[in-house]
């Protein structure tokens, strides 16, 4: 049994609580990236939002102005707009 299969588990929780991506090589094939869910789709969602180079240009014109001009802190608004 390999190594990865003996601390499959261990390894799933590392991933998770360290945040830390996992490099599984095999001999002769691909590489695989072993990753948490969140970081995934959060990588996906920049990667979608930055395939549009006129949203790409947006945003890292307001990333630079952020930058430069140090932003304002803001409360966010309570969701729970009922009460």
């Amino acid at each position: 049994m390999s190594a990865s299969r003996a601390n499959y588990a261990a390894t799933l929780d590392s991933v998770i609580d360290d945040q830390e991506e996992v490099l599984i090589t095999r001999p002769g094939r691909e590489g695989v990236v072993m990753v948490a869910q969140r970081e995934y789709e959060s990588m996906r969602e920049t990667l979608y939002l930055m395939a549009s180079p006129a949203n790409w240009r947006r945003l890292s014109e307001a990333v630079a102005r952020l930058e430069a001009d140090g932003g304002t802190a803001r409360e966010l608004a309570d969701e729970d707009t009922t009460s």
